[in-house]
């Protein structure tokens, strides 16, 4: 049997740990990759870490013809579909364009697969179909209410390949449904490096911390919390990689369709990481208090407990180490792979 997994959008923030998470478990990693949020040079940092470079191709999901000569060009044992736009300001600014990427990426994506009868397809969901969850923790048959383009993308997708599924039960599919994902490889070597301005909190902080920002906006202090400001749950990236490869072990075991939240199953609130990445770094991050930013819910988190039972999977690293982790990449990498 083939170990190679084709990793789309596997130069990326999440993709390039699940690289290093699968070649820990004995896979062979070929990346896919359109690079418009990612950069090229992470491979050589895979290298190192791992001691081999993976497979590369650079390419769009959408491209039909491109994928036809992947999949006959290599004996696939798998694909994790990380390939696909994130923001969700963005999503609300160009939703034709969130629907052609993601919806209509996975489409193309799933076509090619079948037609090289390749049936194993862990898909990279997000908490954002919850949209605002009736309460916390959120299980994985809470209703699902998407308030943006961006989170209604990723439940089209996961209809549409539960219907894929169902009309095709060979077919093994995954769909992991993750929080706020968070801190670095231990070694520093890869991490997140976001184009342009954060959209997220870990990032922004650890750019306050080596002077890239004067300081932090925090988006209302007046919720329903403990402090009053947002409760996010926040899971460490290698423990999510690792959860994307059990989930595929899970699968080549049988077919069938998964639905799994991956998260660490507590919430943290903005101030919490804030306090701990000072810990983690020696350094004091300014902050200032701004108003709320609409469409932000007070406070979720995740019940992770069926993927615990099902995959044998549970996030294992803490709050310390995603702030230590997240601060050993950014300041041994200010400007990212450059």
């Amino acid at each position: 049997m083939s170990d190679t997994i084709l990793v789309t959008g596997g130069a990326g923030f999440i993709g390039s740990h699940t690289c290093v998470a699968l070649a820990a478990a004995g896979y062979n990693p070929l990346v896919l990759d359109n690079l418009c949020n990612s950069d090229l040079r992470v491979l050589d940092r895979l290298e190192r870490i791992t001691g081999q470079r993976p497979g590369w191709i650079e390419g769009d999901v959408r491209d039909r013809a491109l994928l036809d000569r992947v999949f006959a060009e290599h004996r696939m044992a798998g694909v994790i579909h990380f390939a696909g736009l994130k923001a969700v300001g963005d999503s609300v600014a160009d939703p034709l364009g969130y629907y052609d990427n993601n919806v209509n990426g996975t489409w193309v994506l799933a076509q090619a697969m079948e037609a090289a009868g390749v049936q194993t397809l862990v898909f990279s969901s997000s908490a954002t179909v919850y949209g605002d969850p009736d309460r916390s923790p959120i299980p994985e048959h809470a209703p699902c209410r998407p308030a943006n383009p961006y989170g209604r993308s990723k439940r089209i997708v996961e209809e549409t390949l539960g219907d894929w599924q169902a009309a095709r039960p060979g077919w093994r599919v995954a769909l992991l449904r993750y929080f706020n994902p968070v801190g670095a490889h231990e070694s520093g070597l890869i991490g997140e490096h976001p184009q342009g301005r954060p959209n997220n909190l870990m990032p922004f902080v650890c750019q306050v911390a080596v002077g890239m920002h004067d300081r932090l906006m925090v988006h209302g202090n007046d919720y329903p919390t403990p402090d009053g400001t947002g409760v996010r749950d926040y899971v460490h990236v290698m423990d999510l990689a690792e959860g994307h490869v059990a989930a595929l072990r899970q699968l080549q075991k049988a077919p069938g369709l998964l639905t799994l939240n991956l998260g660490a199953g507590s919430g943290l609130s903005v101030l919490q990481v804030v306090q701990a990445f000072e810990r983690a770094s020696g350094r004091a991050i300014a902050y200032e208090v701004g108003p709320r930013r609409p469409g932000d819910v007070p406070a979720y988190w995740a019940d992770p407990s069926l993927a615990e039972r099902v995959l044998g999977w549970k996030a294992r690293r803490g709050l310390d180490a995603m702030c230590a982790d997240s601060w050993r990449w950014q300041q041994g990498n200010p400007n990212g792979y450059a």
